[in-house]
């Protein structure tokens, strides 16, 4: 079984080589400059580390790896946009640092390069290939849409705060799993609990996201801290706090615009510390993490091969960045 720095090794190589026109430059380079910033590439490690332990070798799914990479990284595009992030990665966005039109298109782009790259593989697997990628991102979309219709609620539950994770974050690790099984080859059954470990994995990952949007260190996150506090981001702290804060005090807060933004994240991080949802969210990342692990307990792979999805869902839960 490969480790994971060198499943991620293959996959940075990989996006190393790919081809790009020559022109239109101002449409290829914000691709180019998206694909190397980096990330944890947990997606196409995945697909690759499903395949090897059952049986492919690494080219094998190397083309449905990197497609997943790139579907991920074209949703990223569009979402900064949605959200008017300014930084990614520790650098600009790319409607930053060119233009919101620029990024629209890029992203457009970057969908059809998914889909061409994961469509590489025999006519036989072709069609559960194709059904796979496009109801994953189907549910992608219907995920984004949900949270956007949270941000003018603030009546979410967290029932449904779950279920819209699930759709934008959770599927497409489900997806890059069950990828990797069905270019091995593995019957429907190894297939769905490949399936179900990612979105577990997902669950956990998309929390502590969130977690460390209000607790994490920028330096090492990547981008600001307090960005989902000052949009009034429905996360499972919001949505908890929301519900548990007797004192009324947090509402104050919401879509209040003439409060001074360092303030605010001061002051709503205060009311989670009271309420202890650090703890709490950690406690749940925990849980969806042990089940993950607890999907392939059945599934026959090498003893290595378990524990390299082992280890990976027990790092997703304290990952810093």
């Amino acid at each position: 079984m490969f480790t994971q720095e060198e499943l991620l090794n293959c996959i940075n190589g990989a996006i190393d080589t790919i081809a790009y026109p020559q022109s239109p430059f101002g449409l290829y380079e914000p691709i180019k400059y998206t694909l190397h910033g980096g990330g944890k590439r947990i997606r196409p490690v995945l697909t690759l580390a499903a395949c090897t332990a059952l049986g492919g070798n690494l080219d094998t799914s190397l083309n449905q790896a990197l497609g997943i990479e790139m579907f991920h990284n074209f949703t990223l595009l569009h979402d900064d946009v949605m959200d008017n992030a300014d930084v990614r990665r520790g650098r600009p966005t790319v409607h930053k640092k060119w233009n919101e039109s620029t990024a629209i298109l890029s992203g457009d782009t970057m969908l059809t390069m998914a889909t061409q790259l994961v469509c590489k593989c025999s006519d036989l697997k072709l069609c559960h290939v194709i059904k796979l990628f496009n109801q994953t991102a189907i549910e992608v979309y219907e995920g984004q849409q949900y949270d956007m219709d949270f941000e003018s609620r603030n009546d979410v539950a967290i029932e449904e705060y779950i279920e819209m994770i699930r759709l934008k974050t959770s599927v497409l690790l489900g997806c890059a799993c069950k990828m990797g099984a069905l270019m091995a080859g593995a019957n429907d059954e190894i297939c769905q609990s490949f399936y179900n470990y990612g979105v577990k994995l997902g669950l956990a990952f998309q929390l502590q996201d969130d977690y460390l949007d209000t607790y994490g260190d920028p330096k090492v996150f990547g981008k600001n801290i307090g960005g989902d506090i000052l949009n009034d981001k429905k996360t499972w702290l919001l949505i908890s706090a929301l519900k548990e804060d007797e004192t009324g005090e947090l509402a104050k807060f919401i879509g209040n615009k003439n409060v001074e933004p360092q303030e605010k994240i001061h002051s709503v991080r205060a009311i989670y510390d009271k309420l202890n949802l650090a703890q709490r969210c950690h406690d749940l990342i925990d849980q969806y993490a042990q089940l993950a692990i607890a999907e392939l307990e059945n599934v026959d792979i090498p003893d290595e091969s378990k524990d390299f999805f082992v280890n990976l869902a027990l790092k997703s839960c304290r990952r810093e960045n």
